[in-house]
């Protein structure tokens, strides 16, 4: 397949990837790829993304650190990979002193940082969605409960970590919700504000849309595995695992989610006056009745950045580079025929408490389809690397067919040493079984 034509533009020399999960470093990997071989630095990084390029110990939310370090360093490019430093206004701050970068401004990361302000959008433009109701006070939110199907989703209206979303099964634990989010101020500032929602049944798929303003790319499409155990079973977390392409979502499917979600999401967005240029992340059930928006995410998906970003036959530098330049139109964008799955190894424990600082293995070999992705890692006073985090690593690999690939992603989990590890062992199985 063709990959990106030569941009109409010069490509940035000195490029920063602001983040250290998994995420980040699967960008790392992409921009280093890049036929115009960049200078590329992370901030903070993790252990993985420290072993490939320079890594600067400057926080996520340290908006000023963060603008200091680009002016130091010479940067011309910031490609920004969390929610957080994307809400504080980093995009802004970088643009006042003339450095392009990759995501939206505070007003565009609003679509993450305020569930509640995305479902006005959805529901004002008419985008398949829930019926909801927003709330700060207790009385009419349980008023509300008690007219609405059981179960029922109760979600923190600002930025939880992934943790502000509870699918009451009863309306005993749907009514605790609203008084733990409200009351018990259970999430800070984040449940001040409350969205009650009816609850969709399907299944999920993410949808990643590289954006700027009214133009768009669709990337492959996924499907991630956000519960801890087999079988979907367990708590929530951020995602055990994940896996492209989807093949739930068929060409004719993708065909009515651009027609009735995307192109209506981009254009509404343009519409309330925001020019976004980032990735528009949007969460989407496929209800018996058709494609349903659950929620826009301003970034890139973790771990689903980790399985699409391998599958693009496209200079990612490039791609990203042209939408922050408002430039996309002009980008040629190819997608690689193969498969690919990443299966994430937590710490025991997570997404509650779990250990850190336990050393890890690796093999000392790899098949060539196979990348181990760092999320959680750190090193040690002794230089090993060690846990750090819940989701430690993602291993990543890319074979003709899914089950080729899973085969050899489960192969190397197997391999990896780890005291505190665990992983799931049905990534992908939906889709192997409906084979």
């Amino acid at each position: 397949m063709s990959s990106a034509s030569p941009a109409p533009f010069q490509l940035p020399k000195n490029v920063l990837i602001v983040g250290a999960g998994g995420r980040e470093h699967t960008l790392v990997k992409a921009v280093l790829a890049s036929p115009a071989k960049p200078r590329v630095i992370a901030a903070p990084g993790n252990a993985g993304i420290a072993a490939e390029v320079p890594a600067f110990p400057v926080a996520v939310d340290d908006i000023p650190g963060l603008v200091a370090l680009v002016q130091r360093e010479k940067i011309d490019f910031v490609i920004v990979g969390p929610e957080v430093p994307l809400s504080l206004g980093l995009v802004d701050a970088l643009a006042r002193i003339g450095v392009p970068a990759y995501g939206p401004k505070a007003d565009g990361a609003r679509l993450e940082a305020s569930k509640v302000f995305t479902k006005e959008i959805l529901l004002k433009y008419n985008i398949p969605t829930a019926p909801a109701g927003f709330f700060h006070e207790v009385a009419p939110a349980l008023a509300y409960l008690r007219t609405r199907p059981i179960p029922i989703v109760i979600k923190a209206d600002g930025l939880a970590a992934g943790k502000g979303v509870i699918v009451a099964q009863t309306l005993p634990e749907a009514e605790a919700a609203v008084r733990d989010m409200l009351e018990g101020n259970k999430f800070g500032s984040s449940g001040s504000r409350i969205l009650i929602e009816d609850c969709l049944y399907g299944e999920e798929t993410s949808i990643l849309v590289v954006t700027s303003g009214r133009d768009y790319i669709i990337l492959p499409t996924s499907q991630d595995h956000k519960r801890i155990g087999d079988g979907d079973t367990g708590p929530n977390t951020g995602g055990m695992g994940t896996y492209s392409p989807a093949d739930v979502v068929t060409p004719e499917l993708l065909s009515r989610i651009e027609l009735e979600i995307v192109k209506p999401s981009v254009d509404a967005i343009a519409a309330e006056g925001i020019d976004f240029r980032g990735t528009l992340f949007i969460g989407i059930m496929l209800t018996p009745d058709g494609p349903s928006v659950l929620e826009y995410n301003t970034r890139f998906g973790d771990p689903e950045t980790q399985v699409v970003v391998p599958r693009l036959d496209t200079d990612v530098l490039a791609l990203l580079f042209a939408a922050s330049q408002g430039t996309l139109a002009g980008v040629r964008f190819a997608i690689k025929p193969e498969h690919a799955i990443c299966v994430v190894i937590a710490a025991k424990g997570y997404p509650d408490a779990y250990p850190k600082g336990d050393v890890i293995r690796f093999p000392a070999t790899l098949p060539g389809n196979v990348q181990i992705i760092h999320a959680g890692t750190a090193r040690n006073a002794s230089g090993e690397v060690v846990t750090a985090g819940g989701r430690v690593l993602g291993v990543t690999a890319i074979g003709p067919t899914l089950r080729a690939a899973a085969d050899s992603a489960y192969a190397a989990c197997d391999r990896i040493e780890c005291t505190s590890k665990v992983y799931r062992r049905d990534i992908g199985a939906k889709q192997l079984n409906r084979r």
